[in-house]
C-alpha cells in the first residue's frame, strides 16, 4: 500500500522574521500619511465651522445696528476674557443654538482642541505647562474652541510684579463692522489658541511660539489657515500675548479695525 499523505510546509523562521519586517515598514510609511489626513480632515472641519460661525456673527451685526457682538466695556473691566468668549452668547441663535452652552455645542468644537497652556486660565496653578483637555469642554471659555476678535481697543493699568503697567488690546468691541478699514485682513474669529498664540494643527512642547499655524476668519467672510506672529516681550516689558498688537506688514491679519 501507498502511502498518499503529504507534508504540509510552513514558513520557517527567517520567512516569518522577514514578513514582519515588512509588515513594520509598511506602518512606518503609512502612519505619518494616515496622520497628515487625519490633521487634514481637522482643519477642514475647523474652517467649515468658522464660516458658519462667522456667518452668524455677521447676521447679529445685521441685525443690530452694525454692532459687534461683545460684553463691551463693563465685561471687560473685572474679566477680559469675557471680550474674547462672550461674544457666543449673543450670537449662537443665528447658527441655531439656544439655551446654556455646553460641550454638546460641536459647531463651537474644533476636533483637534486638545490642550491648553495652563495660565491661559486665570489663577492657574504653576508651574507652566500644558493641560491635556479641550479648551472647548471648559465653561471658562464659554464651551468653545473659537475666540471673537473682542479687543475693545480701551487702555487700561494692570499691576505687573508691582509695576503698573498700560495694556491696549486691539479688536472689534465697539466698532461698527461696516467702519473696519480693511475687512480682507482684519480678524473676526479665531481659534482661541491664536490670542496667545499655539497650535492644535502643529504642535510644539513651547507653550509660546511665533509662526503658531491657526485657522482664522476675516471682517469679509473668508477663513484661511494662518502663521500668527509673537514676540517675547510686549512693547510695554510685560508678558506678550499676540492678540495684543498687530503682526509686521509681511504677516496675512490684523487684530486692528484700523
Amino acid at each position: 500500500m501507498k502511502n498518499n499523505s503529504k507534508t504540509v510546509k510552513g514558513f520557517t523562521l527567517i520567512e516569518l522574521l522577514v514578513v514582519i519586517a515588512i509588515i513594520a515598514i509598511l506602518a512606518a510609511l503609512l502612519l505619518p500619511v494616515i496622520s497628515a489626513a487625519k490633521s487634514r480632515a481637522q482643519r477642514t472641519t475647523c474652517l467649515n465651522n468658522l464660516r458658519q460661525i462667522s456667518l452668524g456673527v455677521l447676521m447679529y451685526s445685521d441685525d443690530s445696528n452694525d454692532a459687534s457682538p461683545s460684553p463691551g466695556e463693563a465685561a471687560a473691566s473685572t474679566n477680559a476674557v469675557t471680550l474674547y468668549s462672550g461674544y457666543k452668547a449673543l450670537m449662537k441663535s443665528y447658527v441655531g443654538l439656544n439655551g446654556t452652552s455646553s460641550p454638546q455645542d460641536r459647531l463651537f468644537a474644533c476636533p483637534a482642541d486638545a490642550f491648553f497652556p495652563n495660565d491661559f486660565i486665570t489663577n492657574a496653578p504653576p508651574p507652566e505647562r500644558y493641560v491635556q483637555e479641550s479648551l472647548h469642554d471648559r465653561p471658562f471659555f464659554d464651551f468653545s474652541s473659537y475666540a471673537f476678535n473682542g479687543g475693545d481697543n480701551a487702555t487700561r493699568t494692570i499691576m505687573i510684579s508691582s509695576n503698573s503697567i498700560p495694556i491696549t488690546r486691539p479688536g472689534l468691541s465697539g466698532v461698527k463692522m461696516s467702519s473696519v478699514k480693511h475687512p480682507s485682513r482684519t480678524l473676526l474669529v479665531t481659534e482661541g489658541s491664536a490670542l496667545w498664540p499655539w497650535s492644535w494643527h502643529e504642535p510644539s512642547p513651547r507653550l509660546q511660539f511665533n509662526d503658531a499655524k491657526n485657522v482664522v476668519s476675516f471682517v469679509d467672510g473668508h477663513v484661511s489657515y494662518i502663521k500668527i506672529y509673537w514676540k517675547s516681550t510686549h512693547p510695554s516689558g510685560t508678558l506678550s500675548f499676540a492678540a495684543l498688537y498687530d503682526p509686521p506688514a509681511d504677516y496675512d491679519y490684523q487684530w486692528s479695525a484700523n
